[in-house]
């Protein structure tokens, strides 16, 4: 209270220059030293301010709304009047106490430097793009392993007849509505880059560049996919399918593919909400797309495609190794050949789980054992399993119609012979006992051989790679998944880059680590206008 009541009655005893702020409460000292501090002090504070605010780690969070000031936030010309009510204590200083706002102590960030005066070294880490180049994984002897090289040339294989080359794109846009109902992870960004009419543009001009062959896109806001996401794409040579979420959710998943590139054999939308099933009350969905490749020969094998974006809620692993089966039940439906195989599978989406855990593991083996697993710990995000229940067995009821082995049961009534007499109720009861004994196996598998595109790691360091970043945690849950058999000789974690299984590998767009995206201070920002990067790889179709 003595502190404010100085404030009222004015800062007669405070003098410019020679340190004297006793009046002032703590923080309001170390502001009123750089605004009121020589020009060179303050481009010093505020580039030290800046470096460590790019030194961030999981769980460390600023106390600010904002994670630092630096000279692009605010300018000599401006102090809040709330805190001065002299002009004449700041004449040295050529300070116009009148053209401040009322709000500048808390926007800061709308206040910006001319870039002229901003030092360049500064603007060039604030506002910088971080390159990302193709690691491309070409090897001309199958019998060899596969050696990752990072060069920005093409890959060059021998005997490239009766191939087919094409690209995939997975990106999780973000989602306005989402954005704007989640401002809390957007904190560390200038308000101006989370603009819808900033973030198109930057969005679409990204998908430009790539010129990816086959878009698969999560979080695609209903409004802005009918008024400019599917007219723009349109213009570029896409044929869109989009999906929306059930109930009242404005956003979906959508797969877009090149008109020169692919014939659309057939369209399959997947809704994982149930209302008949109460543990699937959540409106996810997945879209599964059966794609003909356009070349010369007369016969080519068909492509599945799959998009999906999971649940979200780090807490219900139950939910969603419930979503990922009715999504690859459907898949093996589409994918299904006449001789039993599969056509080549390309598995994209948002899966909101981490790598090495219960959900992935479950993808990349075909298998998993559940019995007393937690459902915090399917996803991995969750680091305590304490005081959660464990995962029933089965996890969904049996009127879903889908097997354990996540494909769809057809419902059949056993043929019976006639005989002179009717079963006996041994016969019953020993029938009746198997089919329980089958419903309540804790093994769930799927049919598919799927690889991941990226390894997750940096290959240089070995640090771990992240697909989403903001200012609660920077981790990975976006995915490429492609059909390939598993390479019997020993690799790093999650760099199976098979040659067989009808798709090969031939590059991938490299991912960043964590310390990478805060040198850009984060995402979104000046250039990337999502929270997620978009992943990228290129494949080549055995004919």
């Amino acid at each position: 209270m003595e502190t404010w009541r100085c404030v009222r009655r004015g800062y007669g005893r405070c003098v410019v220059g020679r340190g004297r702020y006793s009046m002032f409460p703590h923080h309001l000292k170390s502001l009123g030293r750089d605004w009121t501090s020589p020009w060179e002090d303050l481009q010093r504070c505020c580039w030290s301010r800046h470096i460590s605010s790019c030194m961030r780690w999981p769980g460390h969070y600023s106390r600010a709304p904002y994670p630092y000031f630096s000279s692009r936030h605010f300018s000599l010309n401006c102090r809040p009047s709330c805190l001065f009510e002299s002009r004449t204590q700041f004449q040295y200083y050529n300070w116009r106490p009148d053209h401040l706002s009322q709000t500048s102590l808390i926007h800061l960030s709308s206040y910006v430097m001319n870039s002229e005066d901003e030092p360049s070294s500064k603007r060039r880490k604030h506002q910088g793009a971080i390159k990302r180049s193709w690691e491309y994984l070409c090897s001309c002897n199958t019998d060899k392993t596969t050696v990752l090289e990072d060069k920005n040339v093409d890959c060059k294989c021998e005997d490239s007849e009766n191939e087919f080359d094409f690209s995939v794109m997975s990106y999780n846009i973000l989602s306005q509505d989402l954005l704007e109902a989640n401002s809390h992870l957007y904190r560390h960004c200038r308000r101006p880059v989370l603009h819808w009419r900033f973030r198109f543009p930057n969005i679409l001009k990204e998908i430009k560049h790539f010129d990816a062959d086959v878009l698969c896109l999560q979080e695609v806001q209903e409004d802005h996919y009918g008024a400019e996401i599917r007219p723009s794409l349109e213009s570029l040579g896409y044929h869109c399918e989009y999906k929306m979420r059930t109930g009242r959710k404005p956003d979906g998943c959508a797969i877009c593919f090149k008109h020169s590139k692919f014939s659309l054999l057939s369209v399959n939308p997947v809704e994982f909400c149930r209302r008949d099933i109460p543990l699937l009350d959540r409106d996810n969905v997945g879209l599964v797309l059966l794609l003909q490749p356009k070349i010369p020969c007369a016969v080519s094998p068909s492509i599945c495609v799959a998009n999906t974006h999971l649940l979200y809620n780090p807490r219900r692993g139950d939910i969603k190794l419930t979503q990922l089966a009715m999504l690859l039940a459907e898949i093996s439906s589409v994918a299904h050949r006449k001789d039993g195989s599969f056509c080549p599978i390309v598995l994209c989406g948002d899966f909101n789980s981490v790598p090495g855990s219960p959900l992935y593991s479950f993808i990349k083996e075909g298998k998993l054992d559940y019995e007393g697993l937690a459902i915090g710990k399917v996803s991995g995000q969750e680091q305590s399993s304490r005081g959660q229940r464990i995962l029933s067995i089965p996890i969904w009821p049996p009127n879903l119609g889908i097997s354990q082995n996540c494909v769809y049961e057809v419902q059949q009534v056993p043929k019976v012979e006639k005989t002179d007499g009717d079963l006996t109720q041994a016969q019953l009861e020993e029938t009746e006992v198997v089919v329980t004994a089958e419903k309540l196996s804790s093994h769930l598998q799927h049919h598919f051989s799927l690889s991941s595109v990226y390894s997750h790691y940096s290959p240089d360091t070995g640090v771990p790679e992240v697909t989403t970043c903001h200012s609660r945690s920077a981790v990975t849950v976006d995915y490429i998944f492609y059909s390939a058999e598993k390479e019997d000789a020993a690799r790093d974690p999650g760099a199976e880059v098979a040659l067989v299984g009808g798709l090969k590998l031939l590059a991938r767009l490299s991912l960043l680590t964590e310390q990478d995206l805060w040198t850009v201070n984060g995402l979104p920002n000046e250039n990337n206008s999502s929270d997620h990067l978009p992943l990228l790889a290129k494949f080549r179709l055995q004919l």
